[in-house]
């Protein structure tokens, strides 16, 4: 039996998670920016930016960022000599969703909550803080039979 070389996968494979997800962020961003708010597609569309910013977010958040003791959170390979940069590191991902959090949160409070872009900008705070909390709370809570929590 002649053993074969594992064929090495093409760059485009290894990030096709991430470029897919930007791909259809960008689509629904174009997309609602062409639809009217009160319509159905206009409505799905913009939490569709929301619910998908999220998923980029996260996608690749959890790729570059930390956050020590989170399960969706990868292990810290090298650690920094310096102990405040080395908390900066463990609490990168949670520190980057505080800031760019607080950053949505600024920009909503000076929009007009019912104009068309103001609608999405609030969804997009509230996804801010449904994933600051989830990985903020996985770090300390269980839920048995969750992959998540062993």
């Amino acid at each position: 039996m002649t053993k074969t070389k594992p064929r090495k996968r093409h760059w485009l494979h290894e990030h096709s998670l991430s470029i897919v997800s930007v791909l259809l962020l960008l689509a629904w961003i174009v997309g609602y920016s062409c639809c009217s708010p009160q319509s159905r597609v206009g409505a799905f569309l913009g939490n569709s930016i929301a619910d998908w910013s999220g998923s980029v977010v996260i996608i690749l958040g959890t790729k570059f960022l930390y956050e020590i003791g989170s399960a969706e959170s990868r292990p810290i390979k090298h650690r920094k000599s310096n102990r405040w940069l080395e908390m900066l590191q463990e609490h990168s991902l949670l520190i980057f969703l505080g800031v760019t959090g607080i950053g949505w949160l600024l920009l909503y409070l000076r929009m007009n909550p019912d104009d068309k872009w103001g609608q999405v900008v609030g969804n997009i705070v509230s996804e801010w803080l449904q994933m600051a909390g989830l990985v903020f709370l996985t770090k300390r809570l269980i839920e048995r039979g969750s992959k998540e929590s062993r």
